[in-house]
Order: structure tokens, then sequence, then C-alpha cells
């Protein structure tokens, strides 16, 4: 079982996002269970989880883990194939996002375009990765800050597009033979706050290569 997988088709996020099958999808997700087994857990006929198993299966989102007999019947144990999963932007393809459309390195639409790209990118390397039984090459990088002021936020923007800029150009190289090129994304933006309320403020994203552009 994966840690986290992508769903990059589009069939398969919506037999993922009913939420019978999301429910067990989260129940295959804590171990392994027969139709029998989640009928009694969700309360629904066993004929009906069967059914609802069978889509689920089809689409690569539960699989066999064994079998056992009771009584005079063989029930399959059946498993989720992943922890938990994400739906990639590649499953509405003609209305995914793209960043290429406009550069705003203070809006957070521009943030949740690259974030999306992100997550669409990644998640086809990491099919491939895994198809090809090979090891992905990817780091991440997640921390917190907290700005005393608005002045102290933006000075730090300017340090850390200053500083990211300037590892690009020391090690990118255009006539490397052989290599291979590489995206890096860097983001700011107001961590979520325990409660549900947030407030709106206006967020400096950065993406490395450029200082942040002005009104």
């Amino acid at each position: 079982m994966w840690d986290v997988s992508v769903i990059e088709d589009a069939e398969a996020a919506a037999v993922s996002l009913d939420p019978v099958r999301a429910r067990l999808l989260a129940e295959l997700a804590a171990g392994p269970a027969s139709a029998t087994m989640l009928a009694g857990r969700v309360g629904l006929p066993r004929q009906k989880v069967n059914y609802h198993l069978k889509a689920l299966e089809k689409h690569g989102l539960v699989a066999l883990a064994g079998e056992r007999r009771k009584g005079n019947v063989t029930e399959r144990l059946m498993r989720a194939t992943a922890a938990s999963y994400v739906i990639s932007p590649a499953a509405l393809a003609a209305v995914q996002p793209d960043p290429g459309r406009f550069r705003d390195q203070l809006s957070a639409r521009w943030l949740l375009a690259l974030a999306a790209r992100l997550v669409r990118d990644v998640g086809a390397l990491v099919t491939g990765a895994d198809r090809a039984g090979q090891r992905l090459a990817t780091y991440a990088l997640d921390g917190e800050v907290r700005f005393a002021s608005a002045a102290q936020r933006a000075a730090f923007v300017e340090e850390l597009t200053a500083g990211v800029g300037a590892l690009i150009a020391k090690y990118h190289d255009e006539d490397a033979e052989g290599g291979r090129p590489h995206r890096v994304v860097v983001a700011l933006h107001p961590a979520l706050r325990p409660t549900a309320e947030v407030t709106a403020e206006v967020t400096p994203e950065v993406t490395a290569g450029g200082p942040p552009a002005q009104d």
C-alpha cells in the first residue's frame, strides 16, 4: 500500500468522489475486509457493497488482499491500494489550471495554478517511476515563519527571491551534456489557523527566478 496515490483518470476520480465509495476506501485503508464485513460497518446490503467494490477495483483503487473460507462461501478480502488519494488536475484535462497563461507572483490564484501543476507533474512522474520500478529523485522543504510586520514579510520575500535566484544562476548549465532540467517552486502563504476562520489578506507568493511583481 502506498502512502499517497495520484488519481489521473477522470472516471477513477468520479468513482472515488462517490460518498459511499469514499467511505469504503477509508475503511479499506485501515485494513483488509470482505464485503460482508464492510456491509456491517457502513449499513448497506452485502450485494450493494460488492457492487461498489467492483467499481473501485476496476479503477485500481482497491485490490485483492486474500481470501478466506466462511462456511460454504469463499470471501474475498479487499484492501485500498493507498492510505490516501490525490486527484490530479490531469483528470480535468480540458479545464486544468495553466500557470503559463499569466504570471503574477502576488496572486493567490497563480499560486493555486502552480500547485496544481506540481500535483499533476509529480503525480505523472511517480506513476512512471512505479511502473519502471525506479526511485524518483525529489526534494521538498516545509516550514513556518512568523513575521512581526508586513514590512518584515516583504523583506523576507526579497531576500528569498534573491537567494534562490542566485542558486539557480550558480548551478544552471544550459549546455550540460546529458543534463536534465528540474523545476523549482517556492511558495509563501499564511498558515491556516486552528479554527475555521481565515482572515483574507494579500499574500506574497514567490517563484524562484525573479522578484515579486508590482502593481
